[in-house]
């Protein structure tokens, strides 16, 4: 599972299926494109998107132990917080204990610090749980039919 999954679990249900199903339509968006270019730009002198088997974050400082997440609007900002919860949790799961989050919206120059509890854990495996199962329906859940539908780089899938 990775933070983009569980993000589109929140998000969209569609969103996830399409997206774990290898439909991938991130690479004709420009929202996609503006997000990528503030995130590399944000940490300039810093690596940013590290790898760690099948998720990426933006930037990790592993001296402070503090995962970085650039995000270019607030809108959904409680999808980001269990996004960086999740990512907090995998890092844990490696071994790699003392971990915390800061959410960066570099336009809105805030940013929000992200810890994890014992009750994040819990809910957390249930959102891995009921994620896998929407991943493996044999179809797409229905279009939800949201504001913010016309902006996804799925639009065309779903409306057309």
């Amino acid at each position: 599972m990775t933070g983009t999954e569980i993000n589109y679990f929140f998000l969209c249900k569609r969103k996830l299926w399409l997206f774990s199903n290898k439909i991938h339509m991130e690479q004709n968006s420009d929202t996609i494109a503006l997000g990528r270019h503030i995130s590399e730009t944000t940490f300039k002198r810093q690596n940013h998107e590290i790898q760690i088997d099948d998720f990426v974050l933006d930037f990790f400082d592993p001296v402070k132990k503090v995962i970085h997440e650039v995000k270019k609007s607030d809108k959904m900002e409680d999808i980001h917080i269990w996004q960086l919860k999740y990512y907090i949790l995998r890092l844990e799961e490696k071994g790699i204990t003392g971990v915390s989050g800061i959410l960066n919206y570099p336009k809105l120059r805030k940013t929000l610090k992200v810890e994890i509890n014992e009750d994040d854990r819990r809910r957390l495996s249930q959102i891995v749980s009921d994620a896998t199962s929407v991943i493996k329906q044999p179809v797409a859940p229905p279009v939800i039919n949201k504001p913010f539908c016309k902006n996804c780089s799925y639009y065309e899938l779903c409306y057309i």
